[in-house]
């Protein structure tokens, strides 16, 4: 059997991570366009447009993190498979956000208070999973991950499950505003300037 190196497997596990990640960026693009198209068609709303905002950066992110794979000696089946569903969960959150259909609800807004429990369940899993990513991409990555990481992760998930049991409009609010301005510091503290 041929044996191939970590290097050359890598551009292949980041075409089908680019892929799952894609689809979930172009959910979201594909909403906002339809606001832009049929204005009429559903009221935009501050509290999902923060959270569609702040899940494009997500998943913007994680596409930007995952180069860290590239420093991997060795890929395994496990890996790969932890990788795909690591992404499937990120895009499952974006399709959230702009279901098919919401004849049903009063608009984006209510599927999204009457759906947050899946919505923050599955935001919950992303920052667990996003633990298991680290630590597959080395002790050199959690390294260079400042205090702040280990900071992350408890505080996602309170926030989670404050989301998860609260329907109130202001608080799901003021945890999209928290997320995003979280998102905006990590990207100046550690993603810019990732070399």
């Amino acid at each position: 059997m041929e044996t191939v190196s970590p290097h050359e497997i890598f551009p292949h596990v980041r075409i089908i991570l680019g892929m799952v990640i894609g689809l979930g960026i172009t959910r979201l693009l594909a909403g906002i366009a339809g606001f832009i198209q049929h204005p009429g068609r559903h009221r935009v709303s501050l509290l999902h447009m923060l959270w569609v905002g702040s899940i494009l950066l997500e998943l913007v992110l994680f596409w930007w993190w995952e180069f860290g794979l590239s420093r991997l000696t060795a890929w395994n089946f496990g890996a790969y498979l932890f990788l795909i569903g690591y992404a499937v969960v990120l895009y499952l959150i974006a399709a959230l956000l702009f279901p098919d259909n919401v004849a049903e609800y009063a608009g984006y807004e209510d599927f999204f208070l009457q759906r947050r429990r899946w919505f923050f369940g599955l935001l919950a899993a992303a920052f667990l999973l996003d633990i298991v990513d680290t630590m597959i991409k080395g002790r050199q990555h959690w390294s260079e991950l400042s205090g702040d990481y280990l900071v992350q992760v408890p505080i996602g998930l309170a926030l989670c499950l404050i989301a998860y049991v609260s329907a109130r409009r202001g608080v799901h609010v003021a945890l999209a505003g928290v997320h995003i301005l979280y998102q905006f510091y990590w990207i100046g503290r550690t993603v810019y300037t990732m070399g």
